[in-house]
């Protein structure tokens, strides 16, 4: 058997991929995370599929399950939100597996903060305003972040920033970006994007975590910080394009 790493996407049951969607109907066992998963997209498991909801259950709970369809013959699809390769605790689950000696596999989903882009309509790489992205989270009740990876650190790039797992702290951490992308930066905080409750707010360093506040936003929200995130940024038009760029056939 195999255990198959799905990324399920931002929950919308239509933005999953074809590899994911045929590996979900003929998988017999799928462990989710029903916290983050609109119900729809356990609809493409089969009517017989053994569903087990892991929001609830340590890391030992989860590696008993998946040991134990191994043990039937089982495959299973484990399905991550958003995309394995962003805090998924893909390698947590996956060297426990590599002790038991399971195979397993990983089928990409589209992540969080491409969805939310996508419903902002934002480009997050804007030419000569913006050419990166920084992917993060901060420590709340939560892991530790590396000591190398301190948020001020990144804020002095003054790339776009998309912040994971971070809405609680957003007051503090509005505060601690202003010094570096100034008070007036625009902010988009989108909640559970793709889904039939989304929500998005758009503001300022200065005013979103009132936002947040007011929408008693707790979870399940990505927060985008950046110039790249306004809905009338101005720029230079790309070189790819050019009209004057010359051209080898």
């Amino acid at each position: 058997m195999t255990v198959h790493f799905i990324g399920a996407g931002p929950g919308a049951a239509d933005l999953l991929t074809v590899r994911a969607v045929t590996l979900l109907r003929s998988s017999p066992v799928c462990l989710y995370a029903g916290t983050y998963l609109d119900p729809e997209v356990l609809a493409h498991c089969a009517p017989e599929t053994e569903l087990i909801d892991t929001q609830h259950l340590d890391l030992d709970q989860i590696t008993e399950h998946l040991v134990r369809a191994d043990r039937a013959g089982k495959d299973v699809a484990r399905l991550c939100s958003g995309d394995p390769s962003l805090y998924s605790a893909l390698t947590e689950q996956t060297r426990r597996l590599d002790a038991h000696a399971i195979a397993w596999d990983v089928t990409p989903g589209v992540p969080a903060y491409a969805a939310a882009a996508a419903l902002l309509g934002a480009e997050l790489t804007v030419p000569e305003v913006v050419q990166s992205v920084v992917l993060t989270r901060t420590q709340a009740r939560s892991t530790a972040m590396p000591d190398t990876e301190a948020l001020a650190g990144f804020a002095r790039t003054r790339a776009t920033l998309v912040l994971h797992l971070a809405i609680t702290r957003i007051r503090e951490l509005a505060d601690e970006l202003v010094a570096d992308y100034g008070a007036d930066c625009p902010v988009a905080v989108v909640y559970r994007a793709s889904q039939p409750d989304q929500l998005v707010l758009r503001g300022t360093l200065t005013d979103i975590a009132d936002q947040v506040a007011a929408a008693g936003l707790r979870q399940a929200a990505v927060i985008l910080v950046g110039r790249a995130v306004s809905g009338s940024v101005s720029c230079v038009e790309s070189h790819l394009y050019d009209p004057a760029r010359v051209r080898h056939r």
